[in-house]
């Protein structure tokens, strides 16, 4: 196996593909929504919370989370998509959520934190088991091999020896 495949290779279930739906999802819609609501969700908040150079970053944050989120989606290059996303989500985390920890407490805090703790927690999985039922797969595959790509139990595009499930 090519060190490519080996750092690609996963042996995770067909549910991972819905974590990957989540998470990627929600990513892209928030990378898109930073260049459609800039005062409001890019450049404007993130110097309302202080982040250095938001001129810069706000791109960079938006670019990131919309290209990492797709990757997610399409499950090519996962893991590198998910370790990109972990750190996003911590800084959101430190310069949003611990604030208000710190001056309103921590139900306060934990009302605001569910869909970044969802994120992080998301993309934390999908950093330890990597992608699955995944287009990444079947061209890794070289488009033939739909036995992994559909996972035990699905409607087999092909025979598959029962070696391969």
């Amino acid at each position: 196996m090519t060190f490519f495949r080996s750092l690609l290779a996963t042996n995770a279930p067909i549910a991972v593909l819905l974590v990957r739906l989540i998470v990627g999802g929600v990513f892209l819609s928030e990378g898109i929504q930073m260049f459609l609501f800039p005062e409001a969700l890019g450049v404007g908040r993130l110097a309302k919370i202080g982040i250095p150079a938001p001129e810069v970053m706000a791109p960079f944050v938006g670019v990131c989370e919309i290209v990492c989120g797709a990757l997610l989606l399409i499950g090519l290059p996962t893991r590198f998509a998910a370790i990109t996303m972990i750190m996003d989500i911590l800084v959101a985390i430190s310069t949003t959520k611990v604030p208000i920890l710190l001056k309103s407490g921590f139900w306060s805090m934990a009302h605001e934190v569910h869909t970044d703790w969802a994120m992080l927690l998301g993309s934390i999985f999908l950093l330890l088991v990597g992608r699955a039922g995944d287009l990444g797969e079947a061209l890794l595959h070289g488009g033939t091999d739909f036995c992994g790509f559909f996972g035990h139990g699905a409607v087999l595009i092909r025979s598959c020896s029962p070696g391969s499930f």
